[in-house]
């Protein structure tokens, strides 16, 4: 039978998130009520992915100021912005982090007319319309994804930017679910992105459980599948995307970039247009996370490297905007000139 995860709840005025850091040998459901567990459960990756995080901070916020005591706004907005701030330090990259405290933060001033009590549950509504809002936003992804790709199709996707890291859907995968809809005959091949593995435990778990064809390959057999012609396409996610088009995402996508260039592959981005980030310039001013080394060197139950040993391990790389060939939104599909195309988009759609 198919199965299709879902990774966050809001229910009986809890949230309920997959622990993910268990999958895929325990299918874990936690109920979290404060902030700062919330803070917790984004930090060690209890949730993952852009999308999924900006939507779990929206609640966030909302379970840190629902008991808040203030009777003035202006005590209310100091502490809103405390605990928005606050759940902001907890990972530095995803930029859907920030774009869902801001909109909770600018609905908060738009409505500062409003008794306190009536403003929380404004900022409750906010929360669930952010929710609401990635699961649709996920779907036009995959049907303006779905122009690019056809039936019996190879495709090759890295780290998790599937249902398991928004809401539904994913992105990179979202297209994936809506070709099974249309009965298309295709392959997945998942990388299994080291060193938290989130390829093979996370995207080639959740594709299974639908139905897809899905396949695992290490990360350095992506070269070897592309040169067996295995691979017609390959579509990632972004953690942020610059302004001139330079893409964040998990580290291991420049090599893939790189590769598919090579061997002239379609190198697509699939992201919502929160994930685009019009005030960072170039991706050379974008934070990239650095996490412990622990995650290198013992990822198995045990050591698989000396515990004194050096290690280098950032959570994240930048795939220059000349190795993508195009960024697919919910807004419509964009390509070169980055620049320009992605300032038109946001001028065109109004997008704050």
């Amino acid at each position: 039978m198919e199965t299709v995860l879902k990774p966050i709840e809001w229910k009986n005025q809890k949230l309920v998130l997959l622990d993910q850091t268990r999958l895929p040998n325990e299918m874990v459901y936690e109920e979290f009520e404060t902030a700062e567990s919330i803070w917790d459960a984004i930090k060690v990756m209890k949730v993952r992915g852009a999308p999924a995080i900006g939507v779990t901070a929206a609640y966030g916020l909302y379970l840190g100021i629902r008991d808040a005591t203030e009777n003035s706004f202006e005590d209310f907005w100091k502490e809103l912005k405390k605990v928005s701030d606050f759940l902001a330090s907890s990972r530095p990259t995803a930029v859907n982090l920030f774009w869902a405290l801001e909109r909770m933060e600018k609905t908060a001033i738009a409505n500062n007319h409003l008794a306190v009590s009536e403003l929380k549950n404004v900022l409750l509504k906010e929360a669930i319309k952010i929710h609401k809002e990635d699961e649709i936003t996920n779907r036009k992804i995959g049907e303006n994804a779905l122009t690019l790709l056809h039936d019996g199709i190879g495709i090759l996707t890295h780290c998790n930017a599937g249902a398991l890291a928004t809401t539904k859907y994913g992105t990179a995968t979202a297209p994936m679910y809506l070709a099974k809809e249309k009965g298309w005959n295709f392959k997945v091949y998942a990388d299994e992105t080291r060193p938290r593995l989130q390829g093979s435990a996370l995207t080639a778990l959740e594709l299974q459980l639908a139905g897809i064809d899905v396949t695992i390959i290490t990360d350095n057999m992506a070269a070897t599948v592309m040169s067996q012609r295995k691979v017609n396409a390959v579509i990632v996610g972004a953690d942020r995307i610059a302004a001139n088009g330079d893409v964040a995402n998990k580290i291991g996508t420049l090599g893939l970039s790189i590769l598919a260039n090579y061997y002239n592959i379609p190198f697509y981005v699939a992201a919502p247009t929160s994930t685009i980030d019009m005030k960072t310039e170039t991706g050379k001013d974008i934070p990239i996370e650095e996490r412990d080394p622990e995650e290198v060197i013992n990822r198995f139950g045990q050591y698989t490297a000396l515990k004194n040993s050096k290690v280098y391990n950032p959570a994240f790389d930048v795939t220059p905007h000349e190795n993508v060939t195009a960024i697919i939104t919910e807004k419509g599909i964009i390509r070169e000139p980055y620049e320009k195309n992605l300032k038109d988009l946001f001028e065109e759609s109004k997008i704050g």
